[in-house]
């Protein structure tokens, strides 16, 4: 009987997702024909496509019975093989400076990371697409790529050539997030970013560029790492500010900075505890993420906070636990969000050369609308200012004895 519960996972899973999958289609005098919800001129609407990360329990989060029977491994391979789901409807945002409100919708694509960087690019697009077309079915505006759809091949490109409605990925709001992130954590530790040796890991993605030479502005010195060293120096040539920049292909360099932001797409951790000195601050951008958890197990003398958790305007109800509190989402979400509010319908953050100024753009429209960074937190755990100061308490021990074991 314990065999069969897969295969009994798997059909109770196409009984689920069957109004989903038929919702777009109406049956008239001659067959079925698509019903797209077309929105009144007035109304804002947008869509954002998520995806399993931690795969049993995102999948547990919609669907209990099949995360808790199918293994990892058997949701990743009948994964391959589901149609894109329909998460939830998103109401009550309204715009802080215009009263405007949208309504949005949460689909997914089933895959997860590993799955598609092993998948062939053409194949994940297909999947995205097939999402997209959905959230027009459903009469969205614009559509929101989140966590890897942004990362797969040409940073949503493609995606956007193929589908009617305007795309983006989010990342300048991620961006602006994240360096606001890292720079109010900073101050809290006691190390105002002028001071600060700061270092990005990830310095040559689309978002890890960006943020360095954001960075590059304000900070003391700048540690560029990354995989490519030819790479690496462009990335330096566009960083001009006060800080003094260097490079390194090296992730051990990192143990020189006061402040790491880290954004690869690795699919598993690089940071790990012998790599941080005492009070260093850490804001992992990366899904999946790149500091281990051994860090928070064994360096109580380190802080690390996750970038990208924003405050959205009204009494937002997203219908879906996707990990955050009520009311919060990640930046890249936010954005699209952001950009329904202002009317922005357009492909906006696509590609994977992302302009300073751009982001600096979405902040403000987002900043106008009533988003905002919304705290700290640490593996879906808050980071209140009281843990903050007891890190900061046993970092000034620590550094008198703390050698790094490399």
């Amino acid at each position: 009987m314990a065999t069969d519960a897969p295969l009994r996972a798997l059909d109770l899973y196409q009984r689920l997702t069957a109004p989903y999958d038929t919702i777009a289609k109406q049956r008239g005098a001659a067959g079925n024909f698509p019903l797209m919800i077309i929105p009144t001129q007035t109304e804002d609407t947008f869509a954002f496509i998520i995806h399993p990360i931690d795969i049993k329990r995102d999948v547990q989060r919609k669907y209990p019975f099949l995360g808790r029977v199918l293994s990892e491994g058997q949701i990743s391979f009948f994964s391959r093989f589901w149609p894109p789901v329909y998460i939830s409807e998103v109401t009550g945002i309204t715009s802080a400076s215009t009263g405007r409100s949208v309504r949005g919708w949460l689909l997914s694509v089933p895959y997860t990371p590993a799955t598609m960087i092993s998948l062939p690019p053409e194949e994940v697009y297909r999947k995205i697409v097939a999402t997209g077309l959905k959230a027009e079915g459903l009469g969205a505006r614009i559509l929101g790529l989140g966590a890897f759809t942004s990362v797969v091949g040409d940073g949503g490109i493609t995606v956007a050539q193929r589908l009617q409605l305007p795309v983006t990925t989010g990342d300048s709001y991620t961006i602006t997030v994240a360096v606001q992130a890292l720079r109010e954590a900073g101050e809290m530790m006691g190390t105002p970013l002028h001071n600060a040796t700061v270092a990005v890991v990830g310095a040559t993605g689309a978002i890890g560029k960006t943020c360095a030479e954001i960075l590059a502005r304000d900070a003391g010195e700048l540690i560029l790492v990354g995989r490519r060293e030819d790479a690496l120096h462009a990335v330096k040539e566009r960083c001009k500010g006060r800080a003094k920049v260097s490079i390194s292909t090296r992730i051990n360099a990192i143990y020189a900075a006061d402040l790491v932001l880290t954004v690869t797409s690795a699919v598993h951790e690089i940071i790990e505890p012998q790599h941080l000195k005492p009070g260093a601050v850490v804001c992992d951008v990366a899904r999946p993420r790149d500091v281990s958890r051994l860090v928070v197990a064994q360096r109580d003398d380190v802080l690390v906070i996750e970038g990208g958790m924003v405050e959205v305007p009204g009494a937002v109800d997203f219908g879906f636990n996707f990990g955050f509190p009520p009311g919060k989402a990640y930046a890249c979400m936010a954005e699209t969000i952001a950009l329904a509010l202002e009317g922005r319908y357009e492909d906006y953050t696509i590609g994977k050369d992302i302009s300073a100024a751009q982001a600096d753009e979405i902040g403000e429209i987002a900043t106008r609308h009533g988003f905002k960074l919304a705290g700290f937190r640490s593996f879906e755990k808050p980071v209140s200012a009281q843990h903050i100061a007891e890190v900061r308490e046993r970092a000034s021990v620590s550094i008198k004895r703390w050698r790094p074991a490399y």
